[in-house]
């Protein structure tokens, strides 16, 4: 397996976000228009913009290491192997349309399974997180209309935090709440529930200031392996129901996620 150069993907991947957040981010005030993909899931322009910005420059950063996107996901006839980068250029694309804040842009390096490196970022709202050296989890303010070169990244370490007294703070989907997610919900202590789209959801509970994030509907690997990485960098886990952690490069289901469970600090 190739050795993976975190730091140096770190630095080109903030100025490439930066850069399919900016395409995004002119869709996102002007033409939101879309077209339905044969599983009936929408795609926009800004899908497609923010892509070739992140491809390209994975390439660069290693172009040995193969590149698994969710919108080349009709090539996914094929294994790639133990390492391989996960894209999705526009994780939320339904609250794009809906000219909600709550979509993200995610890249993640899989290595034998595990998520090990994540970067995950909201243009609208100005915010990234990512995962650094030394299994640690960082947030930034990062704007999509100021080059990356211009602007002081001032990250600080996030990390989460202990269920505190009152109860849990739950996570749910702004677009899908199922029954089975309702029943889960019902046996533990809940104080409040909070809606988020995309990958926001691991990243409260990331940065501490939410505890769970149940998940019974359907997602996929790209969906989710970015955002999961920083959730375990800074001190949780995503878990399936049976409590094993959540692994990735499942080829033979199509790279289809089981339901899981994503924590902050679980409760002892």
């Amino acid at each position: 397996m190739k050795s993976f150069d975190s730091e140096r993907a770190c630095e080109m991947l903030l100025v490439a976000n930066r850069q399919a957040g900016a395409a995004i981010m002119r869709h996102y005030h002007s033409d939101a228009g879309f077209e339905r993909k044969s599983d009936d899931s929408p795609v926009t322009l800004a899908d497609k913009e923010s892509e070739a910005v992140l491809l390209a420059v994975l390439r660069e950063i290693d172009p040995e290491i193969p590149i698994v996107s969710e919108e080349s996901a009709h090539e996914l006839d094929r294994d790639r192997g133990d390492q391989f980068f996960l894209v999705d250029p526009l994780d939320g694309t339904k609250e794009f349309i809906k000219r909600r804040t709550d979509f993200t842009v995610n890249v993640a390096l899989i290595e034998d399974g595990v998520p090990v490196f994540g970067m995950v970022y909201a243009p609208a709202r100005k915010e990234i997180a990512f995962t650094i050296a030394e299994h640690r989890a960082v947030a930034a303010s990062l704007d999509p209309d100021i080059e990356a070169e211009q602007q002081t990244l001032d990250a600080h370490p996030i990390s989460v935090r202990d269920v505190p007294a009152e109860g849990i703070t739950a996570m749910v989907s702004a677009s899908h709440f199922d029954e089975a997610t309702e029943d889960f919900l019902k046996d533990l202590p809940i104080a409040e529930r909070h809606s988020a789209g995309s990958s926001l959801k691991f990243i409260q509970l990331a940065e501490g200031k939410a505890d769970l994030y149940p998940r019974f509907g359907p997602t996929m690997e790209w969906d989710t392996a970015a955002a999961d990485a920083v959730l375990r960098a800074a001190g949780g886990s995503v878990v399936t129901i049976d409590g094993n952690p959540l692994r990735y490069g499942k080829w033979d289901s199509g790279l289809k996620n089981p339901a899981f469970i994503a924590w902050g600090r679980k409760p002892a």
